[in-house]
């Protein structure tokens, strides 16, 4: 029978005392440049640069870290995830913005996503109605300024494609 796993993924897991990885994430305790103390590094799989780097326990011998154990190690886990989640919760708010707004009797929600290409970035205004019908769409830069009245002085000219 052939295992489809390469030979050097088959076993990821190292429990070491200064290094501790998972099928997803990598645990190094690291001299700390700033002081004598310790610091430990956390890593999602295939990232450059860690999620969390943060300061480490001193051994008892008040010289060496302490060893990595699997609750220290679930516990930087949790908040390794959770920094990449408000990471991308931030990225998210920065990129998309939103306005709702009353249109006579009708409520409309006018977006802005924003597209961040590293030559040529942009942004997608549009507009839907109450139930998530499309009304409107215009390719606008990158630095729009959504608010309120810019929302509306758009819905006022039709959706216009070069809305203000």
């Amino acid at each position: 029978m052939h295992d489809a796993t390469p030979p050097e993924e088959a076993d990821l897991t190292i429990q070491e005392p200064r290094l501790w990885r998972d099928e997803r994430w990598t645990a190094r305790v690291i001299k700390n440049e700033d002081d004598d103390g310790w610091a430990v590094s956390m890593t999602l799989h295939g990232e450059a640069e860690p999620a969390l780097v943060g300061p480490w326990t001193m051994g008892r011998d008040k010289k060496n870290p302490k060893p990595l154990d699997a609750p220290a190690f679930h516990t930087l886990v949790k908040t390794a995830a959770e920094v990449l989640r408000r990471h991308e919760q931030q990225l998210h708010a920065r990129l998309h913005k939103q306005v709702d707004m009353g249109v006579g009797s009708e409520r409309v929600r006018v977006t802005l996503r924003i597209v961040p290409d590293d030559e040529y970035p942009y942004a997608v205004l549009t507009a839907q109605d109450e139930f998530g019908q499309p009304l409107g769409e215009a390719r606008v830069a990158a630095d729009f300024k959504l608010s309120a009245a810019s929302a509306e002085a758009w819905v006022a000219s039709g959706y216009s494609a070069r809305p203000r």
